[in-house]
């Protein structure tokens, strides 16, 4: 294990002992805000400094088996000890590195996946509408939930808009990766000579942001509008102007959800994708930042990076941010999707790594 990640580990264990005596403190027991950031830290950091010290453990032990080796009478015990101990050391280091790779706060969350037609016109529409089952089947796959935030349907039965909210363990973790330009290239049902053409659409995975963040929003930065729902939703839903539009004036940033017939609820709903665009939209601020530094292999997360290719006469599937190909597209629309995310978080493992062990 190289030095810096050493000292990583050495400042960790320091850090814990802050944290027991702080959480043992009446006064930081009284803010329980902070109280349950401090305790996560503290489980989190117990679980690495404990990995840590089986580690100089098992390092103390291999000493002492090679230094054994000497004696005729104790060699062979010893060299089973020491192999026992050098593949324990393997094994914890590799745990470590894992461990100490940095976590994104927000994996844990829901998240909101927007889907939206690009280039194309009506093909792309029905794109839009093929990755929307491709990802309603992967969240049934998963055992999560999911339900229609606002959509807009084209003529031909595709979607020019949709926003899914996703709800279940870990859901921002698994589909983060799927942000971006998506490209499909097919014989369109529109085209009647048979040419094979490209279009494309942009995927959003939003992270869905605590229910106590509209506090922070200035309601006279807010223009919120009510409209009669449209398209499906029953005869109630289109008498009554229960359909909201929440716009935040200083970003021009817009959502709206008609999903409810309760205008209440309609608003909440609103509200929670506007967050998220927001938050979106400074996490992308900060992302543009660090990649003038160091490029990232995953992509910037700008909504105009091309990320996948869909091609249909040849049943391929292409993610360009990894160079992974499979011939499987068939089973991958149909929200197989766990061999690719999990290549992508791999890739993205590997590349923390690096920057760990270089100290970028």
């Amino acid at each position: 294990m190289k030095d810096s990640l050493r000292q990583q580990l050495e400042r960790l264990a320091l850090r814990l002992q802050e944290l027991d005596a702080l959480l043992a403190d009446p006064q930081v027991a009284s803010d329980m805000a902070r109280y349950r950031r401090l305790a996560r830290e503290q489980a989190q950091a117990t679980a690495v400094v404990g990995l840590y010290r089986s580690l100089k453990r098992r390092e103390q032990d291999l000493q002492q088996s090679r230094e054994l080796l000497a004696d005729a009478e104790m060699a062979d015990l010893a060299k089973e000890e020491a192999a026992a101990a050098e593949a324990d050391i393997a094994r914890l280091q590799a745990q470590l590195q894992t461990e100490l790779l940095p976590k994104d706060p927000d994996d844990s969350r829901n998240a909101f996946v927007e889907i939206r037609a690009g280039t194309g016109g009506e093909e792309s529409a029905l794109f839009a509408a093929d990755l929307v089952r491709m990802y309603l089947r992967y969240v049934e796959r998963h055992g999560w939930r999911s339900e229609v935030m606002s959509e807009n349907v084209s003529d031909l039965g595709g979607y020019k808009e949709l926003v899914l909210r996703v709800e279940g363990d870990a859901v921002y973790e698994r589909l983060k990766f799927e942000s971006g330009g998506h490209r499909v290239q097919r014989v369109p049902a529109t085209e009647a000579q048979g040419r094979i053409h490209t279009s494309a659409c942009t995927v959003a995975v939003l992270p869905e942001p605590d229910e106590q963040a509209e506090l922070m929003l200035n309601p006279a930065e807010l223009r919120i509008d009510t409209f009669r729902a449209s398209g499906a939703g029953g005869q109630h839903v289109n008498k009554t102007d229960s359909a909201i539009r929440i716009t935040h004036l200083p970003t021009g940033i817009v959502a709206e959800c008609q999903d409810d017939r309760s205008q209440h609820r309609n608003k909440a709903k609103a509200m929670a994708v506007l967050l998220a665009r927001l938050r979106d939209r400074e996490r992308d601020e900060r992302q543009r930042k660090e990649a003038a530094q160091r490029r990232d292999l995953i992509g910037s997360g700008d909504r105009s990076d091309r990320i996948r290719t869909y091609n249909f006469p040849q049943g391929r599937f292409t993610d360009h941010r990894i160079g992974l190909t499979l011939y499987r597209l068939q089973a991958i629309l149909d929200g197989d999707l766990d061999e690719v995310i999990a290549a992508l978080a791999a890739a993205r493992a590997q590349q923390q790594l690096e920057a760990l062990e270089t100290g970028a």
